[in-house]
């Protein structure tokens, strides 16, 4: 429950960071005569209601398990990162439209005070990016994940823009659309970062085994309990920011059924205990005879 207290309450400063910034990039883009930055304002506006999907998606997930969820609620995380991933490609499409149009119309310098609000914009984005991330880390959660990288896209965004307008304003008339090439382009990288988004959801849909040094962990801990002679297999499926574990143990072929039980729940007890975010155990055990 940590974890999801830590995750919503970071989706909750995601939620007004986006917000305020929709409204100061879209000013400053439509008094400022910058294309660029109003392409960030639209950016930053579908990133308002993809925060709003994190915020229902972590909410759902944190529910228990219930009899038609013994595992929990944790698969709607991916879910809800599909969504926010289209959400993503949505607005590089549009950014990609506009841009494009813009280029092909004649349209008047940026104002120069755009660039000190880009600037600010940028480091308060970078820094939103590095908050996020390390909450996500902290919180093995994927769709907080997405969420940070929402911010780096932005931080992106705004940083082609910058260029743009200073393209643009150096070299004066004729190069008034440097800004809208800007944009172009960072359409371009938001597109690749939705692929980057998208890849390891889908793994924990399809419970992609990419866990490797989850799963050498496991099978240290597994020796450190007396009687555990060794691990066979070990599948690891994610649920949003738990992890679940069938593990195969090698016990002595000659102890007790009783024995053998109590063994596998000093080995769950145990890896519960070490490993952080473990939800669901099952321990499968094999006799061994040397």
């Amino acid at each position: 429950m940590n974890r999801t207290r830590t995750a919503i309450r970071t989706t909750y400063y995601s939620l007004a960071t986006n917000l305020v910034l929709a409204v100061i990039k879209g000013l400053a883009g439509f008094f400022g005569n910058s294309y660029a930055l109003i392409a960030d304002a639209i950016e930053s506006t579908t990133d308002v209601f993809s925060s709003l999907l994190v915020l229902f998606g972590l909410t759902y997930a944190k529910r228990p398990a219930d009899k038609n969820h013994p595992y929990g609620h944790g698969k709607i995380e991916p879910l809800i990162t599909f969504i926010v991933v289209a959400f993503l490609v949505t607005s590089a499409t549009v950014i990609a439209y506009e841009s494009i149009q813009n280029i092909q119309t004649p349209h008047k310098l940026p104002q120069p005070w755009t660039l000190f609000v880009l600037g600010a914009i940028i480091m308060w984005k970078e820094l939103s990016y590095r908050i996020v991330i390390k909450k996500s880390k902290q919180t093995h959660s994927s769709v907080l994940k997405a969420e940070a990288w929402h911010h780096r896209s932005d931080a992106i965004t705004s940083i082609t823009a910058f260029i743009g307008i200073s393209i643009a304003l150096f070299l004066g008339k004729g190069f008034e659309t440097a800004d809208d090439w800007a944009a172009l382009f960072a359409s371009g990288f938001i597109l690749y970062n939705s692929y980057l988004i998208f890849r390891p959801a889908l793994g924990e849909i399809m419970d992609e085994h990419r866990y490797d040094d989850l799963m050498l962990q496991i099978r240290k801990i597994s020796l450190e309990v007396e009687g555990i002679k060794g691990t066979e297999k070990c599948y690891i499926r994610k649920a949003g920011m738990y992890y679940h574990i069938d593990l195969h143990a090698r016990v002595d072929g000659n102890i007790s059924v009783t024995e053998g039980h109590d063994l596998a729940h000093q080995l769950q007890d145990r890896l519960k205990q070490k490993v952080s975010g473990i939800g669901h155990v099952l321990i499968h055990i094999e006799p061994y005879t040397a």
